[in-house]
């Protein structure tokens, strides 16, 4: 687990932006990275701010000292939106490489806790 930054200092600041597409994949993209948020592992951050090109989240995703990308599907709309904003190299997961199936995954606790814990040693890799 990464250690949460109690620093003012970006370049401790671990950004996750999740898909939060409508479908079950997406949910537990989403979810995921508001459990890695609440329990202090990586700031949940704005993926739709990020696509308008909001000046300070844009400012603040390049800044930050490391960016993670949870995409539900190999769509990867997360991963596309962090490569077009040019805001620096970035990990990524997917949630069905993790072996959920798009439309057919029940988003139980289990599958959140599954997902958040390949983000996380995504962060620690």
């Amino acid at each position: 687990m990464v250690e949460p930054c109690s620093c003012n200092t970006s370049d401790r600041v671990v950004l996750v932006f999740p898909c939060s597409g409508s479908s079950d994949v997406g949910e537990l993209a989403d979810r995921s990275a508001r459990n890695l948020d609440r329990a202090g592992t990586a700031q949940m951050y704005c993926l739709a701010g990020l696509g308008g090109r909001v000046t300070g989240i844009v400012t603040m995703t390049k800044a930050a000292g490391f960016r993670l990308a949870i995409d539900g599907c190999a769509v990867g709309c997360a991963s596309k939106i962090l490569e077009q904003a040019k805001v620096g190299p970035f990990r990524h997961v997917c949630v069905t490489d993790l072996g959920f199936e798009k439309g057919g995954t029940d988003v139980t606790e289990a599958a959140v806790a599954a997902v958040a814990r390949a983000a996380e040693e995504e962060l620690l890799a």
